[in-house]
């Protein structure tokens, strides 16, 4: 069961000198129709497994590479014998696809989405659905074969326009996903934007980064808010 009715600050909370209840294990995402998400409140350790001796496996950071608050899909909730509650989230970095577990603390107030985006890299076409009902399709430019277009499980971090004239277009929408370009500006994070060459699209031109022509990129920012899961298949 989601945990879509259930207040994230209130949860677990109770009156002075109250015992506090035990919180059942819950999943709080399913990455299609209902997706929670969280900026950090702290440079917490993300750790394997939800307990303080676990091995570490990367630090929560504020920021995504362009500067924006950075933000993760929290997948599922677990208290510990002590009372803790520990928090399962995907984790954006090399190498794609990692998770990890936090203290609840460690993060700020969750965020709701509905939408879930994907992209198929062999039809080179995505789809947008919100509440599981398809909204949006439109064709795209994907990686060339030297570098092509990670698939995987990500999400979207970060939303901008961009100066008309530019090779991007006119929006560019941040993923969690990397490259196999890690000299590539900014890291190699693979992007969705527009482009000045729409006769590209549908195609291979890419060095990862999913292209749009630019009334569709302008539509989809509009329909894709910051946290949407994202299936590249």
């Amino acid at each position: 069961m989601l945990a879509a009715a259930v207040p994230w600050c209130a949860a677990g909370t109770v009156a002075a000198g109250q015992q506090s209840p035990r919180l059942p294990d819950m999943r709080l995402s399913d990455e299609r129709a209902l997706t929670h998400w969280a900026s950090p409140r702290t440079d917490a350790l993300v750790r394997a497994q939800p307990g303080l001796r676990a091995p570490v496996v990367a630090r929560l950071h504020d920021f995504t590479e362009d500067g924006f608050p950075e933000i993760y899909v929290l997948l599922s909730q677990h208290m510990d014998g002590q009372g803790r509650v520990w928090i399962h989230l995907r984790v954006p970095g090399r190498p794609n696809g990692r998770t990890g577990w936090v203290l609840r603390g460690a993060l700020g107030p969750s965020h709701l989405v509905r939408t879930f985006l994907v992209v198929d890299r062999h039809r080179m076409r995505l789809t947008l659905y919100d509440w599981g009902r398809p909204v949006f399709r439109a064709p795209v430019g994907v990686g060339k074969p030297s570098t092509p277009t990670p698939a995987g499980r990500f999400w979207i971090r970060e939303k901008y326009r961009v100066r008309p004239g530019t090779l991007y277009g006119l929006r560019a929408i941040g993923t969690s996903a990397y490259s196999r370009i890690s000299d590539w500006p900014r890291g190699g994070v693979v992007g969705l934007h527009g482009t000045d060459q729409p006769q590209l699209i549908p195609g291979r031109p890419s060095h990862g980064c999913i292209r749009l022509r630019n009334g569709d990129v302008v539509r989809l920012y509009r329909l894709m808010p910051v946290g949407t899961p994202v299936l590249i298949r």
